[in-house]
Formats: C-alpha cells, sequence, structure tokens
C-alpha cells in the first residue's frame, strides 16, 4: 500500500531507521548566498585577476615606447627581462638590488616604530581621564587627511630655506650646526621614514585599542594584588593576549609600507634620491621613465613572489605556537 510522507518529516525504513527528508527548495536557499556573492567575485576578478595576468604576460615580452600603441605586437622575450632584473653584476640589477634593499631597512624600521608608538599610545589610553575622547581624535588626524595633502605640508616642512623643520631643529634647539637637505643626499631617508611612521602609527593605534577592549579588567586587577607592576602587565598579559591582533597588524603595516608609493612619489617627484629610492619608485622609474614595461613587468612579478613568499613564511612561523591541540 502506497503511503505518503509529509514533507520536513523522518521516514522510517523497513529496518527501523529514521531518514530525514529535507524540505522542498531548501537546497536551493543553501545555495543562494553564493550566489549574491557571485557579482562581487566577478567585479573582483576583473578588477584585480585580469590585470595581474596581463602584467605577468607583459614580463615575457620585449614592450618598450616602440610597440606601446600596439602591445601585443611585441615580441616575445622568454626570460631575458628578469636575467636582466637578477643580473647584480649590470648597471639594472645593481639598482634593483640597492633599491630592494633600501625598501626593506625602510620597511623593518618603519613598522617597528608605527608598531610601537601605536601600541604605547593605545595602552596609555586604556584608563579614562579628562580629555581622552578628543586626544584619541587628535591622534587619528594623520590617518585620516588624504595623502597627498599630508605629505605636500611636509614638503614644505622639509625646505632648506624657510622650512619648519630646520627652523625648529637649527634655529630654535640649536641641534644642527647649519640648516640641511632633507629631500636630497642621505636625510631623504630620514624625512621619508618620518612622514612613513606619522602618518602609519594611527593606524597601528586604532587597531591595538580595538584589540585592547577584549582583554577583561578583572586580569589587571588580579596581577595588581599579586604585586605585579605595569611592566609585568603589559609583558604577561596585555602582549600575549594581544598577539593574534599584532600577527594581522604587522603583517598588513608590513605590505602596506613595503608597497607604498604615493608618500616617496608626492615627497620627491620622479626621480627619487639614491638613499630613498624604494622600490615602488624605481619600479615605476623603470617603466614610464624608460619606457621599458617589460622590464618593469617582471620586476613587478619578482616584488609579488617575493612578498608572497614572506607573507606565507611569516603566517607559518606566528601561527605554529597558536594552533589548539586536538584531544585524542
Amino acid at each position: 500500500m502506497a503511503t505518503t510522507v509529509e514533507a520536513g518529516k523522518p521516514h522510517v525504513t523497513p529496518d527501523g531507521d529514521a531518514v530525514a527528508r529535507s524540505r522542498p527548495g531548501r537546497n536551493r536557499r543553501a545555495g543562494l548566498p553564493y550566489l549574491l556573492l557571485l557579482p562581487a567575485l566577478i567585479l573582483e576578478l576583473l578588477v584585480h585577476l585580469v590585470p595581474m595576468v596581463i602584467g605577468v604576460l607583459m614580463s615575457f615580452k620585449e614592450l618598450t615606447q616602440f610597440y606601446i600603441r600596439d602591445w601585443g605586437t611585441a615580441p616575445w622575450s622568454g626570460l631575458d627581462n628578469y636575467r636582466v632584473s637578477v643580473d647584480f653584476d649590470a648597471p639594472v640589477g645593481q639598482a634593483l638590488l640597492h633599491s630592494f634593499l633600501v625598501t626593506v631597512g625602510f620597511t623593518l624600521v618603519s613598522v617597528a616604530l608605527c608598531w610601537l608608538i601605536g601600541t604605547a599610545a593605545a595602552i596609555f589610553m586604556q584608563d579614562a581621564f579628562r580629555g581622552r575622547g578628543l586626544l584619541r581624535a587628535l591622534f587619528l588626524v594623520p590617518y585620516a587627511l588624504p595623502v597627498y595633502a599630508a605629505v605636500i605640508t611636509w614638503v614644505f616642512m622639509f625646505q632648506h630655506d624657510n622650512g619648519l623643520v630646520n627652523h625648529v631643529l637649527h634655529d630654535q634647539l640649536h641641534l644642527t650646526d647649519k640648516r640641511a637637505f632633507w629631500l636630497i643626499g642621505d636625510n631623504s631617508f630620514y624625512a621619508l621614514l618620518t612622514v612613513s611612521v606619522w602618518k602609519g602609527w594611527p593606524f597601528a593605534f586604532l587597531i591595538v585599542m580595538a584589540g585592547l577592549q577584549n582583554i577583561p579588567r578583572e586580569l589587571y586587577e588580579a596581577a595588581a594584588l599579586d604585586g605585579a607592576g605595569v611592566w609585568q602587565q603589559i609583558r604577561r598579559i596585555t602582549l600575549p593576549s594581544l598577539a593574534p591582533v599584532n600577527q594581522v597588524l604587522v603583517l598588513v603595516l608590513f605590505l602596506w609600507t613595503f608597497n607604498d608609493f604615493n608618500t616617496p612619489f608626492v615627497l620627491f617627484g620622479r626621480a627619487a634620491p639614491e638613499a630613498a629610492d624604494l622600490i615602488s619608485v624605481h619600479i615605476y622609474q623603470a617603466s614610464f621613465v624608460t619606457w621599458n614595461f617589460g622590464a618593469g613587468s617582471a620586476m613587478s612579478v619578482l616584488l609579488l613572489l617575493f612578498l608572497l613568499a614572506v607573507t606565507g613564511v611569516y603566517l607559518a612561523l606566528t601561527t605554529r605556537g597558536r594552533r589548539p591541540s586536538r584531544a585524542r
């Protein structure tokens, strides 16, 4: 005798096992979120993936100014652009290696200072006091300002004759023997580092301050009762609790700083000094100044591979000690 099974109720087999029957349309509703995400995924691929693939293809072509109007007709050069870029005995490879080393040193110092200043400011802002909200807002001003407006202001401050930096350091504090040139020569590295840290530490302050909200105050009260001082509380409670936040924060700061183009370009123009020749501006010069887009694309691909390798190693090292052990 045929029986009618109501949708959504379990069906009992002859062996006595209950088998759940899905409601009509449940599978279609389960796929609805993926359908809604599909337009964003397609646009993301068009915006990022397609230019990336084109850039990789350009790195294998002899794409110079003679083929810029129809770059599809440029002859294939194979790995020649990569060989020239990594030939550190030749002028092009030497210049790229120098720019890479300058960028690595600049990024490490800038990220360390941004994290240190931002973390110290966030910890200081944890205790309530009069004017804390206003001070928090002032701390975030460099991060909220447009990059071009902020860096152009620093350009005027670094001027040799009438700049504010020389006026304070030389005329008022008498810390220098003479007015320094901050936008040329070796001092350009320190000028670029100053602007980068001034612009980047408020982001670290904002992220760390948000992470501190998840640390229970009872931990600090219990540590104070046990006789722990401020530095012991920071070392034993604050920093371990902020480890997941710092993992993402340091990685983001590293990638942003290493790839920063706007700050050195606005600060120095199209030709950065040798002491502040960051790799982003160097690749721009190799592509748009010398009109060798094939070589510039090869340098960009090498930079992408380096950043992917650094990111993978960093995530592997920072997550190794925090993986939860499985219960056996």
